[in-house]
């Protein structure tokens, strides 16, 4: 029996319509747009303002862009996986809302938590719920509203995030395309240098926790750059080697939008040259969970059946990894 491999057949995407520029944050904090841009990279960042919107909205609205656009059937969705930090709730799950509000009846639903390397964990998770042979489509999105646990006068943090998402189709495939290898670690040391303090079992919401900010993301930048770089590259050098690929032979390589230094600093070590890097960073900022997805909704029409696109992306945690996949149509398809 031939073996069954698991393919990306299409994508969407999502931003919201509202545009944080760098000139507006320099008038929240001590900041300027030479510094961002030096520093991160970043230009602009797309925030989800409207009251009573949450992560699940950002998904729903990739999630049924990519329903459209495969001609997918809803009722043959057989489950539906999101990775997100920013959960429109603690429970119920944020997937489980997606799938009532676009109308699939017969998947079930998680989140998955790893945080910046989400998407990455759920591709992998769901490429191996099409391996085992008894689902036939499955959604996996990355999605997150950023803006809501940022803090808007830490000139640290403010700057880096922003809010959005993608979504891809999973499918059962007999040829030699899909998600073909990948490698992904998670070692616990990141705790002290990436976290969110309050909010969690350890230490639940009080009025001292509200008074002291606890509740955003606080973040040891040059632990975690330092981190990154070296955890990114040992792992696509580690997918790269095992699959006997030449640097030659990766016609793309889709980084985490963390940091543009980041991406250089990881791609330099990799030998990969910077026009076969997707960036798009400078537009949306770092969307976490959302970044892979994002660019490949961004960059779909660059891809061609058959081209080997290495994703890598890092965390806190700390949880990172790369994924090897064989790009499985054409991308200009609408």
């Amino acid at each position: 029996m031939e073996s069954i491999n698991a393919v990306i057949t299409g994508v969407g995407g999502y931003v919201p319509d509202y545009i944080l520029t760098n000139d507006e944050i320099s008038k929240m904090v001590d900041t300027t747009d030479e510094w961002i841009m030096g520093r991160i990279g970043i230009k602009e960042r797309r925030i989800l303002k409207e009251e009573g919107l949450g992560t699940s909205y950002i998904a729903r609205k990739a999630a049924k862009q990519l329903i459209q656009r495969t001609k997918a059937n809803p009722d043959d969705i057989d489950l539906v996986i999101a990775a997100t930090t920013t959960p429109d709730y603690r429970f119920p799950s944020t997937a489980s809302i997606v799938c009532e509000r676009l109308g699939l009846k017969n998947a079930f639903a998680f989140d998955m938590q790893a945080v910046c390397s989400g998407f990455l964990y759920a591709l992998e998770t769901g490429a191996n719920f099409i391996r085992s042979g008894n689902y036939k489509k499955v959604i996996v999105i990355g999605a997150e509203k950023m803006s809501s646990i940022i803090d808007y006068t830490d000139r640290a943090t403010c700057p880096i995030f922003g809010d959005g998402g993608g979504a891809v189709m999973l499918e059962a495939t007999t040829e030699n395309v899909g998600i073909m290898d990948a490698v992904l670690r998670t070692d616990g040391k990141g705790l002290p240098f990436l976290h969110i303090k309050a909010g969690g079992s350890v230490c639940p919401p009080s009025y001292y926790t509200l008074d002291n900010k606890m509740h955003y993301i606080y973040q040891e930048g040059r632990t975690v750059f330092k981190y990154a770089v070296a955890n990114m590259s040992d792992a696509c050098e580690a997918l790269i080697e095992r699959n006997h690929l030449s640097k030659e032979e990766i016609d793309w390589v889709i980084p985490h939008q963390a940091n543009q230094r980041i991406i250089a600093a990881v791609t330099q070590r990799l030998g990969i040259p910077p026009e076969k890097v997707i960036v798009n960073i400078e537009r949306y900022g770092n969307t976490s969970a959302g970044t892979l997805p994002l660019c490949l909704w961004d960059f779909e029409n660059k891809f061609k059946k058959g081209d080997n696109l290495i994703f890598t992306a890092f965390g806190a945690g700390f949880a990172w990894g790369a994924i090897y996949v064989k790009w499985g149509y054409n991308g200009n398809k609408e």
